[in-house]
């Protein structure tokens, strides 16, 4: 017995017993362990754990393959989203490609093939011309890739090649060493090829390990210790990649596969995390993300910039990192910027009729994920998202709060913050649900969707968008699956997880903060586990995970150390077990701690502005009990921002949570497929969609009825947008079908007309180039309009933009719409594809009250016009379209 109390006295802080920290039906966590089924991870140090997962997930190979070529491994062969496509047809098992130009888009048809999975296993001879690259080197001595980088003929070391189907893997930090990936030239003639060995059915590449042990000096970041050896194995190994992610210019780059920094990744991560630990590669990182004193949107759908439009995420992480530091300079200097790019989005993404900001869901920006199929650009810019929103919101509460550090007029900033909270409220709250829908969108005429989408609820709580009423009710209803918190909830039907189907620790993280802020102990306990769960079993902190299975193989694409991951992870111990709250007066601290977290942790070399603190927490709940600051009892959780030197915090828990544990604990589900409509004979036609017990009938953004059957009568009227949505049996609806057209007035269409430029544009017909020169004088284009009756009128504009992919780059073109030298608002003419100067939509539309008589309708260019790109800003206009929607 005396040489036990010997251990004990030697080592207080080793668990002798193994004390269970979360159970569910799906997974067992303890102070040591992850127990899922038959596997295991097991700390065993602080500094080390074991795993022994391995993904059992397989998938059947579609015929369709997609993929890049890469010289020397790396990936710099064309824009992200440019991607070569190729449909394997074999024949006896063997099939050759057509030969892929290196740097250029595809020009074969066989894009336009039907999409099979592959009935047998086949060896598919790949080949690419690389002819152009050979002639620079020869020419030029080296050759310069799409984004400027000059590859000399003497570091030329060969051709590989990256994708998405096994073999081919998008691991480009592994690529360069696969020698089974490289590509030969047989024949001498500049033509490279390999023979790549396609399964019927495969595996995704496996990157799992069984082990991780520290292997970077984490000490000067501050130490965390408790009494559980593998939340302190985790914390550890989150430090470590970080520091791995950190590039050599002093960036954070996103994560293991994506070295490259994106405004929208750094910046939660810093809100999350690196603004408390790594502020100055937090600051270089955002001012990576400036260009013209003002935020750069990462690429996204349609090119970018306004149709994403959550790149003022950056103004709420540039904050994070005042309050953490307190550095003036830091504040004067990101103060313009955000006030810049503000400005730009006043004038070109606030729709003045909602009050709320238009543009793609914020993080959620890969188009099909999320939307339903026939949303393309223009309609996902005219959308209204729920996280995107309260970003903007975030946006211009900062900016009142800087402006009046540095003296500055704050109450239009106040002033506009408040309306967005109001609209928000209004707009996108779901009383029968009691959480927020997840976008208004649809056409000239919006809804509400009203799936769950689980980054924005949690941005409403942590902004306090939402009363604290609505902050305990978001909590406690919103839909959370087994494995943690889905991105969307329920799941669109044949879309392969990413978003969709997908749970990401990064949202995941901030669900857990937002749940400790409305003291929901049960959401704390679910949240934490998930993130925990995942980062043991994978031993590293994963992008994301299938939400049905909880693996990380099976979405789209994945990578490790993932830079928001990472920060989520360190935010389950600072914002959550610390409670750690960053304001202008000092460090407020509020832990929450489950009850079965019960014990002493501490964080010692922690430091804020000027001190350097130890702080010690014993004991569970929300509330504490009492706080000393170095031995002296204070009245208030609260670190005065002036404190320097080093000092002690030691805080005693009273042992008990004030708040509801209420969850809405829900199997993953997906709603059923969305109906096409068509109008025939003044009747609603559409397919039969599989599961349905009731369609509803919208028009004009409202529900006017409901049908059993596939087709609805409707009544004569000028015009009006309907749409049907699928109920199955769940009582769960579809997407809204695209919206149809019915009037008995045909719309006027205007041909745009020639126009003499100062450059050398080039006009098909009667079609007009919109100069990509900004450098250049531009003119405007004008339409004339004979007015026959008063009335409102929808006016829009029939428009080409082959400047890039429909889902990433950044040259979406923007003009300013007047009518009679009056300005009405931006249009936007989105990219449609690469290239793709025969793809005809059109732009976003005008509701405009318009008097009998002449008017002029004007496309002009004005400063806020510019785009992301900065100098191509293009496209071609055929026609303007002036519907009329109700007589005055």
């Amino acid at each position: 017995m005396k040489n036990w109390l010997i251990i004990i006295l030697l080592f207080p802080c080793v668990t002798l017993f193994s004390q269970e920290i979360f159970k569910s039906d799906a997974f067992t966590i303890t102070s040591d362990k992850v127990v899922q089924e038959n596997f295991e991870a097991k700390a065993k140090s602080r500094t080390e754990i074991v795993s022994n997962y391995k993904s059992s997930f397989k998938t059947r190979t579609h015929n369709r393959i997609t993929f890049k070529f890469s010289i020397n491994g790396l990936d710099n062969e064309a824009v992200p989203g440019q991607d070569h496509i190729y449909f394997i047809t074999p024949i006896d098992g063997k099939d050759t490609s057509n030969i892929f130009v290196f740097g250029k888009p595809d020009q074969n048809s066989s894009v336009n093939q039907p999409e099979r999975f592959l009935q047998v296993k086949t060896d598919l001879l790949l080949r690419v011309d690389i002819n152009d690259v050979l002639k620079d080197f020869k020419e030029k001595g080296f050759f310069q890739t799409f984004d400027g980088n000059k590859i000399s003929r003497q570091d030329f070391k060969g051709v590989f090649v990256a994708g998405s189907t096994a073999p081919l893997t998008w691991d480009w930090n592994s690529l360069p060493n696969r020698n089974d990936l490289q590509l030969k030239d047989p024949n001498g003639n500049g033509i490279y090829e390999i023979l790549l060995h396609i399964e019927k059915e495969f595996s995704p590449v496996d990157d799992s390990k069984s082990d991780w042990k520290l292997s970077k000096d984490i000490s000067a970041f501050p130490k965390y210790k408790s009494s559980s050896n593998l939340i302190d194995a985790l914390y550890n190994m989150s430090l470590e990649e970080m520091i791995l992610n950190v590039r050599s210019d002093g960036s954070f780059m996103a994560g293991e596969k994506w070295p490259g920094v994106w405004t929208r990744d750094l910046s939660y991560s810093i809100i999350l995390a690196m603004a408390i630990i790594n502020p100055d590669a937090s600051k270089t990182s955002l001012m990576a993300k400036v260009k013209n004193n003002r935020i750069i949107q990462d690429t996204g759908t349609g090119g970018s910039w306004p149709i994403s439009s959550d790149r003022m995420v950056w103004s709420v992480a540039a904050w994070e990192i005042y309050l953490v530091t307190g550095d003036k300079d830091w504040l004067k200097s990101s103060y313009g910027i955000i006030k810049n790019s503000a400005l730009d989005d006043l004038n070109t993404v606030l729709d003045p009729s909602s009050g709320l900001f238009k543009g793609e869901s914020s993080f959620l920006d890969w188009r099909e994920q999320t939307y339903p199929r026939w949303m393309d650009p223009k309609d996902i810019y005219t959308s209204k998202n729920l996280g995107t929103n309260a970003i903007h919101f975030q946006t211009y509460k900062i900016l009142s709060e800087m402006a009046k550090q540095l003296g500055e007029s704050s109450d239009q900033f106040a002033k506009t913050a408040e309306n967005i909270k109001n609209r928000i409220n209004k707009n996108l709250w779901m009383k029968d649900k009691e959480y927020f829908g997840q976008y208004l969108y649809g056409r000239n005429f919006q809804s509400l969707s009203p799936r769950s989408e689980a980054l924005g609820e949690a941005l409403t709580v942590l902004f306090e968008i939402a009363d604290a009423d609505q902050q305990k009710k978001i909590i406690a209803n919103t839909p959370v699956t087994k494995f943690g918190i889905p991105c969307i909830y329920p799941q669109i039907p044949n879309i392969p997880p990413y978003h969709n189907d997908a749970i990401w620790p990064f949202v995941e993280a901030y669900w857990a903060w937002a749940s400790a802020k409305t003291g929901n102990a049960t959401s704390v306990e679910y949240a934490l586990a998930s993130i925990y769960r995942a980062a043991s079993l994978f031993l590293t902190n994963k992008e994301n995970m299938v939400a049905t299975s909880g693996d990380y193989l099976g979405t789209e694409i994945n990578s490790s150390r993932q830079l928001w991951s990472v920060a989520g992870n360190l935010s389950t111990i600072y914002r959550v077990l610390f409670g750690m709250n960053f304001t202008q007066d000092g460090l407020k601290l509020n832990p929450f701690i489950p009850k079965s977290y019960d014990g002493t942790r501490e964080l010692n070399n922690f430091k804020y502005r000027k001190s350097i603190l130890t702080i010690s927490i014993d004991g569970y709940g929300n509330e504490i009990k009492s706080i000393r600051l170095d031995g002296k009892e204070i009245s208030s959780a609260i670190i005065p921002a002036d404190l320097s030197g080093a000092h002690q915090v030691k805080i005693q828990m009273a042992n008990k949570i004030d708040g509801t544990s209420k969850i809405n604990l829900v199997e993953n589900y997906y709603s059923i497929e969305t109906p096409v409509v068509k109008v025939e004979n003044n009747t609603l036609k559409w397919n039969a969609v599989e599961g349905t017990t009731l369609y509803h009938i919208f028009k004009n953004g409202k529900k006017v009825g409901d049908t059993h059957d596939s087709f609805y009568l409707l009544d004569d009227t000028v015009y009006a947008e309907y749409q049907v949505a699928a109920i199955d049996k769940m009582n769960s609806q579809s997407f809204l079908s695209e919206p149809v057209v019915v009037s008995n007035v045909l719309p006027t269409m205007i041909e745009a007309e020639y126009l003499k430029r100062e450059n050398n544009d080039m006009y098909i017909s009667n079609i007009v180039s919109l100069t990509d020169s900004l450098k250049t004088k531009i003119k405007d284009i004008d339409f004339k309009v004979d007015i026959k009756t008063d009335g409102f009128y929808l006016i829009d504009f029939h428009y080409a933009n082959g400047n890039g992919p429909i889902n990433t780059d950044n040259k979406c073109a923007i003009r300013t719409l007047l009518i009679n030298d009056k300005v009405i608002g931006p249009v936007v003419f989105p990219q449609r594809g690469i290239d793709k100067w025969n793809d005809w939509g059109y732009s976003n539309s005008f509701l405009i009250n318009l008097k009998k008589g002449k008017h002029k309708i004007t496309l002009t260019f004005r400063s806020s016009d510019n785009n992301m790109n900065g100098k191509v800003n293009s496209a071609l206009v055929d026609n303007l379209r002036i519907s009329l929607i109700e007589k005055n």
